[in-house]
């Protein structure tokens, strides 16, 4: 299958901005490559990844490039978090690509401490080994949230910050890789590319966008276009996170990497991968309408090993998690959102999922869950020869 080209329109400098964005005028093609790969290749494949997907063509040369992993939960889940061979796979291929200017941003939520989480992941000696400087986007000192008006049409997010839609400066004007995991998500079925520009562009209150979460991610993506000058996305499904994810997940071994300039794509293959219609799901078709990328399967061109007809038979499941959420964005508890997320009372909601996920779910069984996999699977193997020697390559 050929893949389509896309044209990305050249955009106008938003008002309130300190500095232009760069004039992105990149054309790439919906290429999503795909590969099998194993513990003792993975460094070498993520390399080839990066070169079957157009890696250097996707990303401006002379800019700054942000490496935006993904720390979904700062305990060590498999599948949760970007993987340590995925992160120092992507530096090697970006080096190797004559990106030499990188630096990664880090992110945390209400219920996830990104120090913790790039330490008990594994990141920290990574960054010190090959000299890639990190950045905090909650620091004031480092970056600053700059109020911004895109110039797409907004589909939610001029609506939920009426104040206005606020975004760091330091994004603007430089490349991004994403470097998500192949996933489920009780609020949007799977998660992937797309949806790891949340962390990066909205404020650690970004959970006040839950209820409209797949417009969200499309007025992100949107927001991207305007202020990248390159996106690209590598995603880890060496081991899959199959159930209630994103981090109450079974996981599950599927030893593939997939890699794409055009981050609708690469979500609607994982989506694929997975079990799911990709244009069944809301974020991935909007997107798909909008022409921010392309959802469709049978338009978009894989590369790489034929893996693109498996079906993992994904199911997102229920859990007590999953019901708390449905009533606070979506059921009879909605009418109360301002009240409880917009007020002091937020701190209540705040302490209750931070016990629940870090009290009771990770002692009580997701520990578990990670120690087996770490002691039955050979990717959990190398993830303890990370843990022992801080890096490979």
């Amino acid at each position: 299958m050929r893949g389509l080209r896309l044209r990305e329109d050249t955009p106008l400098l938003p008002p309130y901005c300190d500095k232009p964005p760069r004039i992105n005028t990149l054309t790439t093609l919906s290429t999503v490559a795909i590969l099998r790969t194993q513990p003792e290749t993975v460094i070498e494949d993520y390399q080839r990844l990066f070169e079957l997907a157009g890696g250097t063509a996707a990303l401006q040369p002379d800019a700054t490039t942000i490496l935006k992993d993904n720390i979904t939960w700062h305990f060590p889940m498999p599948a949760a978090n970007t993987t340590p061979w995925q992160l120092e796979g992507t530096i090697l291929a970006l080096k190797q690509a004559g990106f030499d200017d990188l630096v990664c941003v880090q992110n945390q939520t209400v219920v996830t401490n990104a120090f913790k989480g790039e330490d008990l992941n594994g990141y920290v000696p990574i960054f010190r080994h090959h000299n890639i400087p990190v950045r905090y986007n909650f620091r004031t000192e480092e970056m600053t949230w700059i109020p911004y008006r895109p110039t797409a049409k907004m589909l939610a997010l001029d609506h939920i910050y009426p104040e206005g839609i606020h975004i760091p400066d330091y994004f603007i004007g430089k490349n991004i890789v994403h470097l998500p995991t192949v996933k489920t998500h009780i609020y949007t079925t799977t998660t992937g590319a797309m949806k790891n520009a949340f962390g990066g562009l909205l404020s650690k209150f970004r959970h006040y966008t839950h209820t409209w979460i797949h417009e969200t991610l499309v007025d992100l993506l949107a927001i991207q276009k305007e202020i990248h000058p390159g996106i690209f996305a590598i995603m880890d499904g060496t081991t899959a996170g199959n159930g209630a994810g994103p981090r109450l997940m079974e996981p599950v071994v599927k030893n593939v990497i997939l890699a794409s300039a055009d981050q609708v794509a690469i979500d609607a293959v994982a989506a694929r991968l997975m079990g799911f219609d990709p244009l069944g799901i809301k974020y991935i078709r909007l997107a798909h309408e909008a022409g921010l990328g392309v959802g469709d399967p049978r338009q978009i061109e894989l590369v790489g090993d034929d893996i693109g007809n498996e079906n993992w038979g994904f199911k997102v499941g229920y859990s007590t998690h999953n019901f708390l959420a449905w009533l606070a964005w979506y059921g009879p508890l909605k009418v109360l959102q301002k009240l409880i997320f917009r007020t002091p009372i937020v701190v209540i909601p705040t302490f209750i999922g931070e016990v629940e996920q870090d009290y009771l779910y990770w002692p009580l069984k997701y520990r578990k869950v990670a120690d087996k996999w770490r002691q039955t699977t050979t990717w959990g193997a190398m993830f303890q020869e990370y843990q022992r020697k801080g890096f490979l390559a």
